[in-house]
């Protein structure tokens, strides 16, 4: 295996979930499976990779991953609330132990006052606690999947490392 990918944050993570016998699911929007495809780079991530949903529509959040349809409305699909709920349906839905999941506004268009493109929402649902992160990317579309794809992975690692400072934006 090239020494990039064991560098990898979807290796480090690996060997995390794995050391700890944790079971990994994903709830993913803009990022369209960016993250799940990430994670399956790594051979033998069936150890701990328990599965994704790509919840792209709101019916799909709702019906797949229990977002409350208030919630939709009070806050939209970009926000912490929906991350948080997103999070918490994929690891209920798959029987994982930690869930990791994202919404945003990929662009070109789509951006909302308040909300610009770019706007990313990431979220982790797990035994011990929930968080959220903010970004607000500003790359084309392409690059601000990726960047989010990235944005859930360093959550999921900080998660794992035990850092203390996983949450941002306003409750």
């Amino acid at each position: 295996m090239e020494n990039t990918l064991k560098d990898s944050l979807e290796f480090q993570i690996g060997d995390l979930l794995r050391a700890r016998g944790l079971r990994l699911a994903t709830a993913e929007s803009c990022t369209g499976g960016l993250v799940a495809d990430r994670i399956t780079d790594i051979p033998g991530a069936s150890d701990y990779f328990a599965g994704g949903v790509v919840a792209y529509a709101n019916a799909v959040k709702t019906q797949h991953l229990g977002v409350a349809p208030g919630t939709l409305e009070r806050h939209g699909a970009v926000s912490r609330e929906t991350v948080l709920e997103m999070a918490r349906g994929a690891r209920r839905l798959l029987s994982a132990d930690i869930a990791v999941s994202v919404s945003g506004i990929a662009g070109p268009g789509g951006g909302l006052p308040g909300k610009p493109v770019g706007t990313t929402w990431t979220g982790l649902a797990a035994g011990d606690g929930e968080w959220a992160r903010l970004f607000c990317w500003d790359g084309d579309r392409v690059q601000n999947k990726r960047d989010s794809a990235e944005a859930v992975l360093l959550l999921l690692l900080d998660y794992l490392q035990g850092s203390r400072d996983l949450d941002s934006g306003q409750p």
